[in-house]
């Protein structure tokens, strides 16, 4: 059973120091992020959610996507807007322990997610006369179920045996609470978290990335043996999957780089490396599929038209 007082103990977020006025420019900055990438990807849910047309598993595991953003961007610059305009930047350890779930779930269920996308592109570009009878509606949600559930209970372990450890310190220098940084508060080590902490990566990223690759690798392979039209066709359709995962692939790369050779970087390195994982995925990524997805842009068009419609008869 977990202790309540302890949950209760309250961490200190350093690296925000002493109220400034140019805190105002920050927070207008990032509530201008926050609200930006709230708006994207709700309007993005909303154009699939009514067009019975991208009702399909491509836009499905999409709208998925986009509710993933929503939730990496809520869990931390709500916290971060907060802190910019208090003298005191504290947060219970219960309140941490909730941020980090979240967050760890944010970016593996985004990983998780990649992956059914590619496969999906796989079966769409490799396999089209059975496309349907593969990709049924009771696969498509199969594939979401494992995308999400899967991340959330193992995360759940993780985040449980971490509220059961002892804490020596309680002074935090990210602008926000990561599992790496409680473990290294902690007045112990535990080779059991280290464990999961490993499993969880090979399974939760390592193995999404590899799935992706390959999916990819044989999309290649049968597109070059395509003609030229069904090249262009494949392109149109992956290229905004491919955009998207590299784009949280590399902002991932950095978070991991700057826990590596944090000890090495400024804190203004940091904020950047956090914004990059936490703002700029979650606002781009439905612009992508927007800009690059020709259904999309259609649908786009058909929305604007209709609400034009609707003022104008207002």
């Amino acid at each position: 059973m977990m202790n309540h007082s302890f949950l209760d103990n309250t961490m200190t977020f350093t690296s925000y120091g002493s109220f400034r006025p140019i805190n105002y420019f920050f927070f207008t900055l990032t509530l201008l992020v926050y609200l930006l990438s709230i708006f994207s990807n709700v309007f993005l849910m909303l154009v699939i959610y009514f067009e019975s047309s991208l009702h399909k598993p491509m836009y499905i595991f999409l709208f998925n996507l986009a509710v993933n953003g929503l939730i990496g961007s809520s869990t931390v610059w709500p916290k971060v807007m907060e802190n910019l305009l208090s003298d005191t930047q504290k947060s219970s350890f219960l309140a941490c322990l909730v941020q980090v779930f979240w967050g760890y779930f944010y970016m593996s269920s985004a990983y998780t997610t990649f992956s059914v996308m590619a496969y999906d592109r796989y079966v769409s570009i490799c396999k089209p006369l059975q496309y349907h009878s593969i990709m049924t509606p009771g696969k498509v949600k199969t594939l979401l179920t494992m995308a999400n559930v899967v991340p959330m209970s193992t995360l759940s372990l993780l985040v449980y045996l971490i509220s059961t450890m002892p804490l020596c310190r309680y002074t935090i220098k990210n602008l926000f609470c990561d599992a790496i940084t409680l473990l290294n508060l902690s007045c112990v080590k535990s080779d059991v978290i280290s464990l999961i902490g490993i499993g969880m990566l090979a399974g939760l990223v390592v193995s999404p990335c590899i799935i992706i690759l390959l999916s990819y690798a044989v999309i290649l392979n049968v597109s070059l043996k395509a003609s030229k039209d069904a090249q262009k066709k494949a392109l149109s359709t992956c290229s905004p999957h491919l955009i998207t995962f590299i784009n949280f692939g590399v902002a991932t790369l950095f978070f991991a780089i700057y826990h590596r050779f944090s000890s090495f970087l400024q804190g203004e390195v940091y904020i950047l490396l956090t914004a990059d994982w936490f703002a700029i995925p979650p606002l781009l990524n439905p612009v992508i599929y927007g800009i690059r997805t020709q259904e999309i842009r259609k649908c786009f068009v058909k929305t604007v038209r209709k609400k034009e419609r609707f003022f104008r008869n207002l």
